[in-house]
C-alpha cells in the first residue's frame, strides 16, 4: 500500500488554506510507526512553505518564580505544588539585563520575559515596563512578555513600553480545561488573546500536550488557536515534575510528540510553530526530527526545569542544514557559534526522566 501520497493530500489542503477534517487530523494522531516520515515529509512542505529552512530562536527569563496562587496541575510554581523549586519576587533589573545579554550571546531572536501569578499588581508592572524599555535600548532583541491574565489597557501599556508579543497560552481545550485548572477558566484565556489582537500586538499562545488529554482535546486547541488566529504557537509535551498534580502521567512517546507537531503545522499552516518545554524530555535522540513540521525553538533552559547546552542546539540544527533566522526574519550570515559559551549555569532542576 502507498502511503505517501494520503499525507501529501493533507499538506495540498493546507497550503490552500483549506481546514482538515476531524476525520483527517486523528488520522494523523492514530497513524502507524511506519507512516511517521512520510507525514514529516508532508508537514516540511509546508513548512518550508512559509518558513523555508530558517530555525527561530527564543531565550526564556523566569523572571518571578513560584508563589501563585493558581491550581494549574502541571505547574511546579502553583500552590497546590509541592515541587522543590526555586522560588524568588521580581528579579532586579540588573539581573534582568544579565539574561538580555546572554540571550544576545547565544543568538536569540526574542526575549521571553516571564513571570508567575495570576495577573501582575502595579508595582510588578511597573518594573516590567522598565526592564523592557531598557532592553530595548541596549539589545537589538524582540520582545514578549508572558505576565498572566491582562486586560486592554495593560497590554496597550506593553505595547508602548517596546513589547512586540504577548504570550498566554490556552493550555489544553475548552472540554478538558476543568481537568486541569480551577482558579481560571478556558474563556479567560482567551480574553486576554483577544485583548492583544484589539491591540495590534502579535499574539503568542500554545498548548501543554501530554496530560492526559484525547486527540479530540489535541485537536480542538488547535483549532482554537487557528479561530483566534495567533500568530506564534508554543507545543509544550509534559514534563511530570514530582511534586505537580500531574506527576504521575506518562503518556507521550517521541514518535507522538512528532505526529502532534505534524498535526499543528498542518493545521497552523503559516503560524510560528515553536518547540518549547518538554522536547530534550520526549523527543530525546530524535528532537531534530522536531524541526521538520517546527520552525522555532528555545534555546537555554526552561522556567523550573533545563534544556540541553546552546552549542548542542546550535550543532542539531547546523547538522540537519537549518540556519537560524536574525531578528528581522533574515537567514543568519556568518558563524553560529561565535560568541556562544562552551557551557552555561544550569537551572536548579536536573532532567525529569520518563
Amino acid at each position: 500500500m502507498t502511503v505517501l501520497p494520503i499525507w501529501q493530500s493533507l499538506a495540498d489542503k493546507a497550503l490552500a488554506g483549506d481546514l482538515l477534517s476531524r476525520d483527517e487530523a486523528r488520522a494523523v494522531l492514530t497513524a502507524p510507526d511506519d507512516q511517521l516520515l512520510d507525514q514529516l515529509a508532508a508537514a516540511y512542505r509546508v513548512r518550508r512553505a512559509t518558513w523555508g529552512n530558517r530555525v527561530r530562536l527564543h531565550f526564556l527569563l523566569n523572571a518571578q518564580s513560584g508563589l501563585c496562587p493558581e491550581d494549574c496541575g502541571y505547574c511546579s510554581q502553583s500552590k497546590i505544588s509541592a515541587a522543590e523549586i526555586e522560588k524568588y519576587p521580581m528579579l532586579a533589573q540588573d539581573r534582568i539585563m544579565e539574561a538580555a545579554d546572554r540571550a544576545a550571546q547565544l543568538k536569540a531572536g526574542t526575549l521571553c520575559m516571564v513571570i508567575s501569578g495570576r495577573s501582575p499588581g502595579e508595582t510588578v508592572f511597573g518594573k516590567v515596563l522598565d526592564a523592557v524599555k531598557a532592553v530595548r535600548a541596549k539589545h537589538d532583541l524582540k520582545i514578549c512578555a508572558c505576565l498572566g491574565l491582562l486586560n486592554e489597557e495593560q497590554v496597550l501599556r506593553l505595547k508602548e513600553a517596546g513589547v512586540e508579543t504577548v504570550n498566554h497560552n490556552l493550555n489544553t481545550s475548552a472540554n478538558y480545561t476543568p481537568e486541569i485548572v480551577n482558579t481560571h477558566t478556558f474563556e479567560d484565556r482567551v480574553n486576554t488573546v483577544e485583548a492583544v489582537k484589539k491591540a495590534g500586538m502579535k499574539t503568542c499562545s500554545g498548548g501543554i500536550l501530554g496530560m492526559g488529554e484525547s486527540h479530540d482535546d489535541v485537536i480542538d486547541l488547535a483549532l482554537s488557536l487557528r479561530e483566534l488566529e495567533v500568530k506564534s504557537v508554543p507545543v509544550n509535551f509534559l514534563i511530570p515534575v514530582p511534586g505537580t498534580k500531574l506527576e504521575g502521567v506518562r503518556q507521550l512517546d517521541p514518535r507522538q510528540c512528532l505526529r502532534i507537531l505534524s498535526l499543528y503545522r498542518l493545521l497552523l499552516p503559516t503560524q510560528e510553530i515553536r518547540i518549547s518545554g518538554g522536547r530534550e524530555v520526549h523527543l530525546r535522540s530524535m528532537q531534530v526530527m522536531g524541526l521538520y513540521p517546527a520552525n522555532s525553538i528555545f534555546v537555554g533552559d526552561y522556567l523550573t526545569t533545563q534544556g540541553q547546552t546552546a552549542r548542542e542546539d546550535l550543532r542539531m540544527i547546523e547538522d540537519a542544514g537549518f540556519v537560524l533566522e536574525t531578528p528581522d526574519g533574515e537567514p543568519l550570515v556568518g558563524d553560529p557559534f561565535e560568541g556562544v559559551p562552551e557551557s552555561y549555569p544550569r537551572a536548579a532542576l536536573p532532567l525529569v526522566e520518563v
